[in-house]
């Protein structure tokens, strides 16, 4: 029966998530398998792979074929590299021990590069913010001073109107004054007039 690593499909639309297991080559890929190997989430940066090393090892070692991406994922995780030093141990390339510490510096190596980049990664994210918030303060000191702007010369026009106004009333009584003036002096004319 020969038998593969390979992903199984689970999670919604857009939002996948996959079990790695070990099934037989002719199963449907959603279908039975033999035994699951561990998960990989590909939504989080980076990407969440959780893999049981020994049993993934036992595996490699007995003949199962990766997939090309779970070939990558048991690279990543080091089962590919664990399996060739074991072969050169066993024919006589190197010492266990030699093997052990090739493999531990590896490792080292790796989980260097995996926290440099998610150090990478909060930095980022946290400069990406100190930028929004940068953008934000600017666009509501623009947006300030254009109501700002929008309701000053609104104050001055009223202040200029207001004793355009006032000259306009005291001119006016003046006129009202003249035009009574008038028509005080007909009513004496007429009765000047009527005396006659």
């Amino acid at each position: 029966m020969p038998t593969r690593i390979r992903l199984q499909r689970f999670g919604k639309k857009g939002h996948a998530f996959f079990h790695v297991v070990v099934a037989d080559s002719r199963a449907p890929r959603d279908g039975k398998f033999i035994e699951k190997l561990g998960t990989y989430n590909p939504n989080n940066n980076p990407a969440t792979i959780d893999i049981n090393f020994e049993r993934s090892l036992h595996w490699v070692k007995t003949g199962a074929q990766p997939s090309d991406t779970c070939k990558a994922l048991l690279s990543y995780k080091g089962v590919i590299y664990k399996n060739h030093l074991d072969k050169g141990v066993v024919k006589g390339a190197l010492t266990q021990e030699q093997a052990d510490k090739k493999f531990a510096a590896w490792l080292g190596e790796k989980e260097g590069k995996i926290e440099g980049k998610k150090e990478g990664l909060s930095k980022a994210a946290v400069a990406a913010e100190k930028a929004r918030l940068a953008a934000e303060q600017e666009a509501n000191a623009k947006k300030a001073a254009e109501i700002l702007a929008k309701n000053t010369p609104v104050e001055e026009v009223v202040a200029e109107e207001a004793p355009v106004v006032e000259a306009t009333e005291e001119a006016a009584p003046e006129v009202v004054a003249e035009e009574v003036t008038p028509e005080t002096d007909a009513p004496a004319e007429e009765e000047a007039k009527t005396e006659e």
